[in-house]
């Protein structure tokens, strides 16, 4: 397990700008999912890609533009977007941004699933 959040930060001081480049740092990480901070340098980005997990961006600093499947979403500081797995998606930035991308895997155990879902 990784965990780089077992004491109190600013989200924007978990990873830090370069100049032309995009830096990601595992904050997190358990059999349950990933947490990444990213850095994107201006005009840096994704390009498009799909996941087979769910994931949720929480854009830290500055702009960025995500599309999902065919629709562009414009995202701030303190935005929150849900990306649904298998469908392909990619981030743009037109100016420096950062983001903290959670990554939810499904339970290694089924049964606990159906528990929650009937609580």
């Amino acid at each position: 397990m990784t965990d780089h959040l077992s004491s109190v930060q600013p989200l924007s001081d978990l990873v830090e700008y370069q100049d032309g480049s995009v830096v990601s740092r595992v904050v997190f990480r358990n059999d349950a999912g990933v947490m990444t901070a990213f850095a994107f340098a201006q005009g840096q980005g994704l390009t498009e890609h799909s996941s087979p997990h769910d994931a949720i961006v929480q854009v830290v600093d500055g702009r960025a533009r995500i599309t999902i499947g065919r629709e562009e979403h414009e995202l701030e500081a303190g935005d929150v977007l849900h990306l649904p797995p298998s469908i392909p998606h990619a981030l743009h930035g037109g100016v420096p941004f950062k983001i903290l991308l959670t990554i939810l895997k499904r339970s290694a155990r089924p049964e606990e699933e159906a528990k929650a879902d009937t609580a």
